[in-house]
């Protein structure tokens, strides 16, 4: 399970490092092989160690091509899936349609979400973060059942 936020850079070569301390468990999980795609809620990128990635195309799998809702989704996540393997120094390639989308430059947050990480631009998270904690603290989220039963 990934969790916590990492301030990571992009370097001249468009890598990222992933931490240290979730090298080990994704070379573990999968090789160090890993799917990258758009975050189609948000501009930011979704990154996947490979086996939880074939488990969301075995869903997609599952959508129509003749729906155009459920072939919009899947051209933009499966079109813009670009497979990711760590290098011995833990440094994964991002490519340019990807970087474009989440708008990256050198100062990158890499945020670990269970099963997964999200890659946000520096100050596209501090905004998010802001605005989400905002948006609690004013009783602007409306609290649905499940989040009514989340005890912390």
């Amino acid at each position: 399970m990934f969790r916590g936020t990492n301030a990571i850079t992009l370097d001249s070569k468009s890598r990222i490092t992933i931490p240290t301390k979730y090298r080990e468990e994704l070379v573990a999980d999968c090789q160090g092989k890993m799917v990258c795609t758009v975050d189609i809620q948000h501009a930011c990128l979704l990154l996947y160690p490979l086996p939880e990635w074939e488990e969301i195309e075995l869903k997609l799998c599952g959508l129509s091509s003749m729906n155009p809702q459920e072939r919009l989704l899947q051209q933009v996540l499966l079109g813009n899936a670009s497979d990711c393997e760590m290098d011995k120094s833990g440094r994964l390639l991002i490519n340019g349609p990807l970087r474009n989308h989440a708008g990256l430059d050198k100062n990158v947050m890499l945020v670990g979400q269970l099963k997964k990480f999200e890659i946000w631009s520096e100050q596209a998270w501090q905004s998010q973060m802001q605005q989400g904690i905002a948006k609690i603290q004013s009783g602007e989220i409306e609290l649905t059942e499940r989040l009514l039963d989340l005890s912390l």
